[in-house]
């Protein structure tokens, strides 16, 4: 073995919102990766839309830089639960950790969860307490909560002597020795420490190629390409390679270019040896946690076990009145080979057929794991339904089981009963509770999964918006029993036609309004929720009648309440089991399974 001592493989992982990507902007403008004049966008490594607008991290990305001649290869990884897929293959690439905690938030479920996967990999980590200049900051206490975390994970003595740096990645800087009256001008001490403390991967430069794929990039021109850690020997442009499948077979294919990160882009290179990281392309068909191997070497490395999915939802091709109004793609072919082409590079999704060729039970880490696959889909031109999110049960010793999760709330000290309350009808159980900086209080929970289901709108309703929810998967326990969540029922349409000003002036004495006057609806299509908690069939397109006393243009004195406007989370979360969410690219529309009243009765009576 010999170690490769100009390059370090690190990944940068945390819990949502706790600054990677823009620690990760930091690092490359300091390494001098652009140029003076260069114009670079903020959070550089969100790439894909949706995770600019929602200003989260979907899919973990590859990136590296040069310091003082050592290569940086470093790997941005999501902080959502939902996506800890990602997570899981991105930490096969790598030697090492900066494990990144808020200095006000602390460890927060998403924490625990990345670092046990790192020690799970014998990873050395670096500690990283980020946003100490944020107000009400308590870097000392949140390096001991992290100190107790790795004991609580069973950590190494040699993980528990990790090195500890206080940054601040939005301005750009990080100190061994914190002194809020002089914070530090750059982020050499990080680099400095990354170098001296993440090991250089020990390489076999002589031994076959071996190669695992972490994970799939793709080119329009060149098509899917293979992104990993060289485990042991070299590979040249054009090198015949066996392909080791995940069904044990081999087969055989050929590099036709190799690329390596810099910066935000690859560059085009001849070679690469053991311990690099790099981008292989030519290879048609490869799938994650494939292994490429030397031609006459054919031997397949292990791949990390990702977390079974937890949520799963029927997607099934639009059958509404209006379909095939908006989408491109709309049939039953288009659907499938949509859902299986996302299994090549979403590790964490399940896809199964149903015993209708119409219909895809599809199952993922969670509702917003599950909710950035429609929101994609719907933005390529799809038309499709989808049923509400139920919980995957498991049995366990011939018990039925349901998954847990550790639920964590941060919310003003006034509102901790509200939550408490909320928590425990859910079936929630409290396992901890106590202060946080300025007047917060942290409130522990292991609660259902499916008690999740639309908890997090309810509970920002109920804290005028100012609490914090995160859940983790916590195991798998007993069936707790039946439990309602859904307290309200729906306003349906009663007709197709347009919706007008008198009708839905009716119409909001019964409840809330997701639609305004002018939208076209259909029968059985849901326009509202009712105050109580039984389905009523309301008549939004109601015209009033014309007399000789009174003209149809007074129509224009109704006052309308404005609708309440539904997001793709929210319909998800508001559905019952009789309902489906109609999505197509330019409309979302709740409706019943049932679309007609007196079949809907039959069905009910039954």
């Amino acid at each position: 073995m010999t170690e490769r001592k100009n390059i370090r493989n690190i990944a940068i992982i945390a819990h949502v919102d706790h600054g990677k990507t823009t620690l990760v902007d930091a690092l490359l403008k300091q390494s001098g990766i652009f140029r003076e004049n260069e114009q670079v966008d903020e959070r550089a490594m969100d790439s894909n839309d949706l995770e600019r607008e929602r200003g989260i991290t979907i899919l973990a990305k590859n990136t590296s830089l040069l310091y003082n001649g050592v290569k940086i290869n470093i790997i941005d990884t999501p902080g959502h639960a939902d996506f800890g897929g990602e997570v899981e293959r991105g930490l096969e690439m790598v030697d090492g950790v900066l494990l990144l905690v808020d200095a006000f938030e602390g460890c927060m479920p998403q924490t625990r969860f990345v670092l046990s996967k790192a020690f799970a990999l014998n990873l050395k980590p670096i500690i990283v307490v980020n946003k100490v200049d944020r107000p009400n900051a308590r870097p000392y206490e949140v390096v001991d909560e992290v100190l107790d975390l790795f004991i609580d994970l069973g950590a190494t003595e040699e993980q528990l002597d990790t090195p500890v740096i206080y940054a601040s990645g939005r301005d750009g800087w990080a100190t061994a020795e914190y002194n809020p009256e002089q914070p530090n001008k750059d982020l050499k001490e990080l680099f400095e420490l990354i170098v001296n403390e993440i090991p250089c991967p020990d390489c076999e430069d002589d031994a076959p190629f071996q190669m695992l794929v972490s994970n799939i990039d793709y080119d329009d021109y060149t098509g899917r390409i293979a992104v990993g850690k060289i485990q042991r020997g070299k590979i040249n442009t054009n090198m015949q390679l066996s392909v080791c499948r995940a069904d044990g077979s081999v087969s055989r294919s050929k590099a036709t270019k190799l690329y390596m990160f810099e910066g935000l882009s690859k560059s085009v290179v001849d070679e690469a040896g053991a311990g690099d990281v790099v981008a292989i392309s030519g290879i048609t068909d490869i799938n994650i946690g494939e292994t490429l191997c030397d031609v006459n070497n054919p031997e397949a490395l292990p791949f990390v076990k990702i977390d079974d999915p937890v949520l799963s939802m029927t997607f099934s091709v639009n059958d509404s009145p209006f379909a095939g109004q908006d989408g491109k793609f709309v049939t039953s072919r288009h659907l499938r080979d949509r859902l299986f082409r996302e299994l090549d590079s979403n590790i964490a999704l399940r896809v199964e057929e149903t015993d209708t060729t119409e219909a895809f039970t599809v199952s993922g880490r969670g509702e917003l794991h599950l909710s950035v696959l429609i929101e994609n889909m719907r933005r390529e031109g799809y038309e499709f339904q989808v049923s509400n999110p139920v919980v995957i049960y498991k049995e366990i010793d011939g018990v039925k089981c349901e998954p847990i999760e550790r639920l964590t709330v941060d919310v003003p000290e006034e509102y901790t009963g509200t939550i408490m309350d909320g928590v425990i009808k859910r079936m929630g159980e409290m396992v901890n509770m106590y202060p946080t900086a300025q007047s917060y209080t942290r409130l522990e929970f292991l609660i259902p999964s499916r008690g999740l289901i639309g908890y997090r709108g309810e509970m920002l309703t109920a804290t005028k918006g100012t609490g914090i929810v995160n859940s983790i998967l916590e195991g798998y326990e007993p069936y707790k029993g039946d439990l309602q969540t859904r307290t309200r029922g729906t306003l349906i349409a009663w007709e197709n036609g347009e919706s007008i000003t008198y009708g839905l002036y009716n119409a909001q004495e019964r409840g809330t309004l997701f639609i305004g006057a002018g939208v076209k609806v259909y029968e059985g299509m849901i326009v509202g929720e009712n105050a109580r908690l039984e389905d009523i069939v309301v008549n939004v397109c109601k015209k009033k009648h014309v007399t000789n006393t009174r003209a149809s243009g007074s129509d224009d004195a109704l006052k309308l309440v404005p609708p309440k406007e539904m997001s793709l989370e929210q319909c998800l979360e508001f559905i019952a089991d009789d309902e489906l969410l109609e999505v197509t690219p330019n409309n979302l529309r709740m409706r019943k399974k049932i679309l007609k009243a007196d079949l809907r009765a039959k069905a009910r009576n039954k």
